[in-house]
């Protein structure tokens, strides 16, 4: 019953006026009011502050800053064969597994099409076609940075204005179409292993989603969908991001989709849903050269 209110809410509920306030308050320097919202967050999810670059609470001037603090540089060791791609984000695997044909699995009775979640575009679609996809959600509690899992040159950069609902399992086990409904930017990425997207999912209470690259996308949320394409290597302008490297965050939220391209990769055997990632460690490794990883350590 409980389970059935939530979900009914969030249908019902002014999830942009929400949010827009929610950003606004994150953003402002409120003195004690900020550093009680602070604690208090900090408190009831139980942040571990020994692994940030500033572990003290009142280093923070805003929830924001807090929000996405920075770790310290040896807190998430990278993947370093070449053959290994890292985990992008700390949270936990929400599901991970084959496209089939043009259809991601979202919950059980729950699937939605490539072609939805990259807005329509279904040139780009078709390359991942039969590839593979992993959704991560990051909870309150998580590590708010995004990071590369391999080396990569940003090709182009898609904003899709949408919903805002939450991105919990609760949600995305009975909200169809969730990840294909709701905000979010799409990231084009060539990789020594094909192209790879990098999807940055909005739920309420995101107050913005930003690239290393771009700044804030999303600051006015004009409901239209923007497009931007990027230079070639070593031309005035390219992005170019390392493995491992940040590539983006959220202030306050939410969901990373990779997508890959057919027999380029296979996944960590140990991930499964529910598992808890941690940004650096193994999430694959490129299929050519997966028995070269295997002897390599041992396994």
């Amino acid at each position: 019953m409980l389970d059935n209110i939530k979900i009914r809410l969030q249908y019902i509920l002014p999830k942009q006026g929400l949010t827009k306030f929610a950003g606004w308050f994150a953003d402002k320097n409120a003195g004690f009011v900020t550093q009680w919202a602070i604690k208090l967050f900090a408190k009831a999810y139980k942040v571990n502050m020994n692994e940030a670059q500033k572990s003290e609470l009142t280093a923070y001037a805003t929830f924001n800053d807090f929000f996405v603090r920075a770790l310290r540089d040896d807190a998430r060791p990278i993947v370093v064969l070449d053959n290994q791609l890292a985990q992008p984000a700390d949270g936990a695997v929400s599901q991970l597994g084959p496209i089939n044909d043009d259809l991601i699995f979202q919950a059980k009775g729950h699937n939605y099409t490539t072609e939805a979640l990259l807005a329509g575009q279904y040139q780009l679609a078709e390359k991942f076609r039969g590839g593979d996809f992993i959704t991560t959600y990051l909870s309150p509690s998580d590590y708010h940075r995004v990071h590369m899992p391999c080396d990569g040159l940003l090709t182009e950069m898609i904003y899709v204005p949408g919903d805002l609902f939450s991105v919990n399992p609760l949600t995305a086990a009975n909200v169809p179409n969730l990840f294909a409904r709701n905000e979010r930017l799409i990231c084009v990425f060539e990789t020594p292993i094909g192209s790879m997207i990098q999807i940055l999912v909005g739920a309420t209470i995101v107050g913005s989603i930003e690239t290393v690259w771009s700044g804030c996308v999303n600051t006015q949320r004009e409901g239209v969908i923007k497009r931007w394409t990027y230079p070639t290597a070593h031309s005035e302008g390219a992005v170019f991001l390392k493995k491992g490297d940040e590539m983006g965050r959220f202030k306050l939220g939410s969901t990373v989709i990779n997508l890959f391209e057919p027999n380029t990769i296979s996944f960590n055997s140990s991930l499964i849903p529910g598992y808890a990632t941690r940004m650096g460690e193994l999430l694959a490794v490129s299929v050519n050269d997966e028995k070269q990883t295997d002897e390599s350590t041992g396994s």
